[in-house]
């Protein structure tokens, strides 16, 4: 997989984590342009959303996906502080929302990372990385319902 078809499919990610009406608000474009932005068809093989629109949508969104895919392509890590800006704290409904989220993200990773028979250091790390959100999100869930139970 190229890295336009890795990019596109995180700005896939990034538009269903906001919800399709939510997004097309948000950034002033259509279902129909959106959809251009994360299509793997050859004919919006060249089409990327701007990165306004991505900023817009990581502000509303649950997770930094385009963002956490750009740093992952140069190597970089990325990590979040405990006040984020964007979490509203929704309790266990929100944890099993993130944590099917994020299940989804790892086997996306995990098939992209198989589809040859190889998992390459740089695929490793992208999993390790999912599988650490994952844990992140298990942990809060965790909390929250040990709060609940008092």
């Amino acid at each position: 997989m190229g890295i336009g078809n890795y990019l596109k499919k995180h700005t896939e990610a990034l538009v269903k984590d906001v919800g399709i009406e939510p997004a097309c608000t948000l950034t002033g474009k259509s279902k129909a342009t959106l959809g251009r932005y994360y299509s793997d068809n050859p004919e919006h093989a060249d089409r990327f959303m701007p990165i306004d629109a991505v900023a817009a949508l990581e502000e509303a969104a649950r997770f930094p996906h385009v963002t956490s895919a750009l740093a992952d392509l140069k190597g970089i890590t990325l990590s979040y502080d405990q006040d984020r800006k964007n979490s509203d704290g929704g309790g266990v409904n929100s944890d099993v929302v993130a944590l099917s989220q994020r299940f989804a993200m790892l086997m996306a990773e995990y098939n992209q990372s198989i589809e040859d028979g190889v998992i390459t250091v740089n695929e490793a790390k992208r999993l390790l990385r999912e599988t650490s959100a994952l844990q992140h999100v298990l942990l809060e869930m965790k909390l929250h319902l040990e709060e609940e139970a008092g």
